[in-house]
């Protein structure tokens, strides 16, 4: 490389670097001695313990027949198994701290693998999710995007990550529920730091919603009920489109302490919401309509490759540099529309899935119950 060339892009380099380490989170703390203590949870550890990992024997464990001549310590118990209609807890402990990673490969029907995260011994979860949806891969197995984005990563080939960052003062326990017919494989980490936790630090929600068909006219509730304080930090939306043409013209608008009839924050249109324009480059080429995927740091898009008559899609938008704040209540709601003759809109009755996701104090108000199983099965 020529010399001359080096030097713009040390300067460039030189410049950015602030902005990185301000707005990634931990980036700009690493150099700092923190007074925490590392711990993970898998199924190689379940409790979490300080020197407990790859106990496991041959006799306990779910890989014993590969690990036959090695024996402990080698790889024995690296996934579990949850039968149907079972609930398995994935992670409990005691003590103050934050959770900072999750990663996850699950094998069953992601959208009947629930999630339920419980804070500090609370008895109604805080997080309620479809372990798909929660990590915005809501269309199932073998259809996972990929996403490089700073909450969410998802990576060949089904590997699911989470780095939102969940305080808790007296401990928190994770379980997932198998609603399907087949027994689920799951395997999994869940890595956190015992440590002293600031009194401004909110409690991390996320909540699942679906509705399939939308009611003609009806609008989309993203998330309704919430009281208290705190601020709306991200939305997963898996769409489905049950009829031909443009599909997302739809505005978002958040409801915020006391709004009624008309919210505080009203958005464009459905692509615009999530940073998208012009319907991410919609066009048709043979016949089918296609479309400009892209994933970032905060937003991202992509169609899901299907050969029926729903076309799939997945949207992200995480609110990390632009949390919306609330101090007694929130409510998030979505139009679906799309294009008729004369240029007039269209109210549609599409399949739209979604988890929001938001930190408050406690208590919070108890979720609404999930949808009935065969409400949340994806049909191909």
């Amino acid at each position: 490389m020529n010399a001359n060339r080096l030097i713009p892009f040390f300067l460039i380099l030189t410049l950015l670097m602030p902005l990185v380490s301000a707005q990634t989170p931990g980036m700009g703390q690493l150099y700092r001695v923190k007074d925490a203590e590392t711990r993970s949870i898998s199924p190689e550890n379940l409790t979490g313990e300080k020197g407990k990992g790859g106990m496991a024997t041959l006799e306990q464990g779910t890989a014993a027949k590969a690990a036959r001549e090695l024996g402990q310590g080698w790889k024995v118990n690296p996934y579990i198994h949850i039968e149907p209609g079972k609930t398995f807890t994935l992670g409990q402990t005691e003590g103050s701290g934050i959770i900072n990673h999750m990663w996850m490969t699950p094998v069953g029907d992601y959208r009947l693998l629930i999630m339920r995260f419980y804070w500090d011994g609370e008895t109604e979860p805080s997080v309620v999710a479809p372990a798909g949806d929660f990590f915005a891969a809501g269309w199932g197995m073998g259809n996972e995007p990929r996403i490089t984005s700073l909450a969410i990563c998802v990576n060949p080939r089904s590997g699911l990550n989470s780095y939102w960052q969940m305080p808790f003062r007296k401990g928190f326990r994770i379980t997932m529920e198998n609603q399907g017919d087949k027994q689920a494989t799951i395997y999994y980490q869940i890595n956190y730091s015992l440590e002293a936790v600031p009194e401004n630090a909110a409690y991390f929600h996320a909540q699942f919603r679906r509705v399939n068909p939308l009611p003609y006219k009806d609008v989309y509730t993203i998330l309704d009920g919430v009281k208290g304080t705190g601020q709306y930090v991200g939305t997963y939306l898996a769409h489905g489109a049950n009829s031909d043409g443009w599909w997302g013209e739809g505005e978002a608008k958040f409801y915020i302490d006391g709004d009624a009839d008309f919210p505080t924050i009203c958005g464009t249109g459905e692509e615009d919401y999530f940073c998208g324009s012009y319907g991410y480059n919609e066009r048709k080429e043979r016949g089918n309509w296609t479309y400009e995927n892209f994933t970032s740091p905060y937003t991202g898009f992509h169609q899901i490759p299907f050969k029926g008559e729903q076309r799939r899609f997945g949207e992200y938008r995480w609110h990390i540099t632009d949390p919306v704040r609330f101090k007694s209540d929130l409510r998030v709601t979505f139009q679906s529309i799309g294009w008729q003759s004369e240029g007039r809109y269209l109210p549609l009755q599409d399949d739209l899935a979604s988890v929001a996701y938001w930190y408050q104090n406690e208590p919070h108000t108890p979720f609404p119950p999930l949808p009935a199983k065969e409400k949340l099965i994806i049909k191909d």
